[in-house]
């Protein structure tokens, strides 16, 4: 092998996909989800999941892959282009409105895998290899929503996956009276807002607890995490848990956490998706001040 070939073979690969694990049951929000997917929960009047996909897109994720299962398809539809509603649209003279709506569906191409059974992240994630095939990809869980006014959440993961080549995990500290609902990372060492990754803990006890780092719902993962995930044994829910295979992945190349900048709502919780609706309702210039107002004026 030549010498230019090799320096060829040692760039790194730009992030370009992105997989979306959204196959879960949602029943935290029962019953509002026994019809409705989670992720299209309205967060002011746009789905939640769309927030995620424009954070995906805005950090230059050209292709993104959905691991669907039973009772998705309004994600599909949500994503897909309505010939009757884009005409309806048109005749009524409502050109931004239609615009918007074009939007949605010209965003980035997508591709959907049907996940069968919910056998776990890990699991949900391998469903994607063929289509990842030997890239880096991102993953993001449609839960998290990040709201960030200087760079999006991902695209700071990206910017150190392209200066290191290796995996990387977003990560915010957690008070430590919470860490037990979390993937807890072990640092190796730490190096402002960026750390190696010796090995991760899933919802530890307060006392067992490695760090205050939490893992957040974004990660750009190299294709090795692949041949892991395939031997991971199922857990006794009969599971894939991806920190099992991150933790293999951490034994065989680095794997480094990332602090992100910026404000992280958990709306797969009924709390989190209320201080998620109202901030992001507060922030609208078509809302924001007679949303205040009424908050002012709410008498308990």
């Amino acid at each position: 092998m030549t010498e230019k070939r090799r320096r060829r073979d040692r760039r790194i690969k730009p992030v370009k996909k992105a997989v979306f694990p959204v196959a879960g049951m949602g029943t935290r929000f029962l019953p509002a989800t026994k019809a409705l997917p989670k992720e299209m929960l309205p967060l002011v009047d746009k789905p939640v999941i769309q927030y995620v996909v424009e954070e995906a897109i805005a950090s230059g994720i050209e292709e993104i892959i959905m691991i669907t299962g039973r009772g998705k398809n309004a994600i599909e539809n949500h994503f897909d282009r309505s010939i009757e509603l884009e005409h309806l649209l048109l005749q009524r003279n409502q050109h931004e409105v239609l615009a918007n709506i074009q939007e949605i569906s010209n965003m980035v191409d997508f591709w959907y895998i049907r996940q069968k059974e919910p056998l776990g992240l890990g699991h949900a994630i391998l469903k994607a290899k063929d289509l990842a095939g030997d890239d880096p990809f991102a993953v993001l869980l449609g839960d998290d929503v990040i709201q960030s006014d200087d760079k999006p959440g991902l695209r700071q993961l990206m910017d150190v996956y392209a200066k290191i080549g290796a995996s990387v995990i977003a990560l915010e500290e957690v008070p430590m009276d919470k860490i037990s609902s979390y993937g807890v990372v072990d640092p190796e060492w730490t190096d402002g807002a960026l750390c190696k990754i010796k090995g991760l803990v899933e919802k530890p006890a307060k006392q067992e607890a490695p760090s205050n780092l939490a893992v957040i719902g974004r990660y750009v993962l190299t294709p090795s995490i692949f041949d892991h995930l395939e031997n991971v044994k199922p857990d006794s829910k009969g599971e894939i848990q991806l920190t099992t295979g991150l933790n293999a992945l951490c034994a065989e190349e680095p794997v480094y956490g990332l602090r992100f900048t910026g404000k992280r709502y958990d709306t797969g919780n009924k709390m989190g998706f209320l201080v998620a609706m109202v901030e992001f309702a507060l922030r609208r210039d078509d809302l924001g001040k007679e949303f205040r107002d009424f908050l002012k004026n709410l008498k308990p």
